[in-house]
């Protein structure tokens, strides 16, 4: 076996344009290069072990990314949306009880009649079929693992990773060289926290002037339920309990068909209390009588979670750097109050398409294409963030009941006069900066699940479909070893271990009667790629790396 730094040279293909993510972003804006420029070679590259594999979204979907992009997919007898919501509703929760809002209090904006529910992995399948028939090359099961760059510092593609690597660095007997794929302009579309996205932005200051991105992790559930209980089209909302007024969050529960329901919950990645588990909130919030009573009874057929990007309007990064642009959630597009982000994905991949065209056709490569970046605020993506922007400030420095009827107050004005009271608010800290030290917290507790509405962690990842080659190098790179047990654990009782939805870190003690002799372990192989150890780490010593091509989760429905 050889040292895998004897390695030979990578063999390259040649694209007009290289699109890193299978996602809406990225089907679309593959979808409408070749549909403007039908000559042009594109190539789709997916880490996933197939199109929509690590898709989850709640979803609720605005269908003005569909309607621009296939004008005519609600007359395709195998389009992917079909249930259209309709009874929306909006609830406050306390610990037992609820109070719900009348819809005529919300903004219009927030009315999601005109929306379908349904699966986005389904909706990505599907482009991914449209794709193809225009000749659009995808490759699912490879993962983009670096950024390759010219002499001048432009991007010139991407490299797929090395597969058949052991965990000790080694090259086994089943190693393939990963490949180069070079284009004239690349788009990454990577999701909230893409991992090459992220050293985008840090190389070419993307983020300079703007306010730093925010997150939240969404978790979710696919159940089917009694048929009696069953409400196609029917959507409610909830925010309150069982996260107490000081930490943003909130809940979704969809009536989708075949008498299904999306269960899911977020939490915003700004909490303080280090010893907050999202998964666990998650889990005590099902127990409400006002979910319980659709759950009980169902079975839960997949778990999932993923970070999304919260920052909206003030936290959108420039787009553009020589050779490529950033869109979807890589850039961060999603509408916080709506819960929305896939139809910005979309048209942010429409317009960025459209905009490579153009520079293909007058003979341009791997240089800066600025009308994406000057351009964008002037699509509907704009006055949809624009519109929101305060809401998810006023949330973060009033907690939950006057900044979200404040926020409900701004975006009236917002709809009706076209300005804020507010003007543009800061978000403030990045989310790794706002935990408080465990000294100065209240422990949070929570009860044992009851596996009826309740579960573990262990056995959500299971319904995750979630895989990886075991004898890999770890996917989860540490900058310094030592920083888990000799600063976070002291000071925050190491937050990994808990705001990590699926048992990757743990703390493990030798001497476990004294606690003591600390280890901090990292499960890779149970990693879902959700990206929120990258974010909330507060020392920002974890790095989220692609692992091998095709490990992760596989996300049936979701």
């Amino acid at each position: 076996m050889a040292e895998t730094h004897e390695l030979p040279p990578r063999e390259a293909m040649e694209y007009d344009v290289v699109i890193v993510g299978a996602g809406p972003a990225g089907l679309s804006a593959a979808i409408r290069l070749k549909e403007v420029s039908p000559d042009a070679t594109v190539v789709v590259v997916e880490k996933g072990s197939e199109v929509g594999a690590h898709i989850l979204s709640g979803a609720v979907v605005d269908p003005i990314g569909l309607d621009t992009l296939v004008p005519g997919w609600r007359d395709d007898p195998d389009r992917p949306l079909k249930t259209e919501v309709t009874d929306d509703r909006f609830y406050y929760l306390g610990p037992q009880g609820s109070l719900r809002l009348p819809n005529f209090m919300m903004p219009p904006l927030m009315n999601n009649h005109g929306n379908f529910v349904g699966s986005l992995g389904n909706v990505c399948r599907w482009l991914a079929g449209k794709a193809e028939a225009l000749g659009v090359e995808i490759y699912p099961g490879f993962a983009a693992a670096e950024v390759l760059y010219g002499d001048k510092g432009e991007v010139l593609g991407v490299a797929t990773g090395d597969m058949g690597v052991s965990r000790e660095g080694e090259a086994k007997d089943s190693f393939t060289r990963g490949m180069e794929l070079r284009g004239r302009y690349t788009l990454f579309a990577e999701g909230a926290r893409g991992s090459l996205s992220k050293q985008i932005i840090a190389k070419f200051n993307l983020g300079e002037g703007r306010d730093p991105q925010k997150f939240g992790i969404g978790l979710k559930e696919l159940w089917t339920i009694d048929p009696a209980k069953h409400k196609p089209g029917l959507i409610q909302h909830t925010f309150g309990w069982p996260l107490d007024t000081q930490t943003g969050g909130g809940s979704f529960l969809y009536h989708i068909e075949d008498n299904q329901v999306v269960v899911g919950f977020v939490v915003h990645l700004n909490y303080t209390n280090p010893t907050l588990s999202p998964f666990d909130e998650f889990q005590r919030f099902k127990t409400h009588p006002l979910v319980a009573e659709t759950l009980t009874g169902g079975k839960r057929l997949s778990y999932g979670a993923r970070a999304l990007t919260e920052g909206g309007w003030q936290s959108t990064p420039k787009l553009t750097f020589p050779g490529g642009a950033l869109i979807g959630c890589s850039a961060g597009f999603m509408n916080v109050p709506r819960i929305k982000g896939s139809h910005n994905a979309m048209l942010s991949g429409i317009f960025a398409a459209e905009k490579i065209a153009e520079a293909l056709a007058a003979g341009r490569s791997h240089d800066e294409v600025v009308a994406i970046e000057t351009g964008w605020r002037d699509t509907p993506i704009g006055p949809d963030l624009k519109r929101v922007r305060n809401v998810k400030p006023l949330w973060s420095k009033l907690g939950t009941i006057g900044g979200v009827a404040l926020g409900g107050v701004d975006m009236w004005t917002n709809q009706l006069f076209g300005f804020s009271l507010f003007g543009t608010l800061s978000h403030g800290k990045p989310d790794y900066a706002t935990l408080r030290p465990i000294s100065e917290v209240k422990a949070k507790v929570y009860p044992k699940p009851d596996n009826k509405l309740s579960f573990d962690k262990l056995s959500s990842v299971f319904l995750s479909n979630t895989n990886h080659e075991e004898d890999q190098p770890c996917h989860l790179k540490l900058k310094d070893a030592s920083v888990p047990v000799r600063e976070n654990l002291p000071k925050y009782g190491e937050p990994a271990r808990l705001y990590c939805p699926a048992g990757v870190y743990e703390i493990v003690y030798g001497d476990e009667k004294n606690r003591s002799d600390p280890r901090f372990v990292i499960n890779a192989q149970n990693c879902v790629h959700c990206k929120t150890c990258d974010i909330k780490d507060p020392a920002q010593n974890i790095v989220w790396t692609t692992p091998e091509g095709g490990g992760g989760p596989n996300y049936p429905n979701m």
